[in-house]
């Protein structure tokens, strides 16, 4: 009984394994950066980046890093297809999904930003590479982590979710594995690469960013959606929705 119990106990722990190990290198990259290491390397990248950006290279890097845009591109995605799914399956259930995701983002990358009150590598004023920098403030401070790439890892994890269910609402085929593996991983690895290379960020930023969207999306994969418990709602709208 004792060894059934342990090995119940190791399972529930093991999914959680890798979310702890990503936390643990968020907080390990957030020390090391406050405490001055890899400064020169974010320098040493953002020079590169800045030498290495011909006018044709920008324009498409500016195009694609409009991937990672949460306000502009992929909340208003995410809120259309759940409002879609909603409707063809008259639940309320999608937009729980968009709502938890939007809570979820709105009180961890916004409220970091401000805390670790880091420039970014167009700031010119003094320190513009430590964290908890004295000499900028508001928008001018609030570059690690990546909210680009956060947000993208995040948003892309929900996208992928509600597109599936409204393909099953209409009958069809959902999106293949490999799609959807790769709905979810290009294009965060495509904002990460521009955002770094227009020098929006820092290189460690985006790494923060994804260390921390990785986290993020990993729990909101987790949900059960269609098992949350709801009470019982007009017409019944708490039903399933195939998510």
């Amino acid at each position: 009984m004792r060894a059934e119990a342990a090995m119940r106990t190791r399972r529930g722990w093991q999914p959680w394994v890798v979310d702890l190990a990503l936390l643990a290198g968020f907080v390990a990259l957030t020390v090391v950066l406050a405490s001055g290491h890899l400064l020169a390397l974010d320098e040493r990248v953002a020079g590169w980046a800045g030498e290495h950006r011909p006018t044709p290279l920008y324009v498409l890097l500016r195009i694609l890093n409009y991937l990672g845009q949460g306000g502009q591109v992929l909340m208003p995605v995410a809120l259309v297809l759940a409002a879609l799914v909603a409707w063809r399956r008259q639940s309320v259930r999608p937009l729980l999904v968009f709502a938890a995701a939007f809570v979820l983002t709105y009180v961890t990358i916004g409220p970091l930003k401000i805390w670790l009150d880091r420039a970014a590598p167009a700031f010119d004023g003094p320190d513009r590479l430590v964290l908890f920098n004295p000499y900028a403030a508001g928008t001018e401070a609030m570059s690690y982590p990546s909210g680009h790439v956060a947000n993208a890892l995040a948003w892309y994890g929900v996208i992928a979710v509600l597109l599936n269910a409204l393909l099953r609402s209409l009958d069809r085929p959902v999106l293949a594995p490999r799609v959807y593996a790769a709905l979810r991983i290009l294009p965060p690895a495509i904002v990460f690469v521009t955002t770094t290379w227009l020098t929006f960020h820092w290189i460690t930023d985006s790494v923060a960013g994804l260390l921390l969207g990785l986290i993020l999306t990993r729990l909101l994969s987790r949900v059960p959606w269609d098992a949350i418990p709801l009470p019982r709602l007009p017409r019944g709208a708490e039903r399933p929705a195939g998510l």
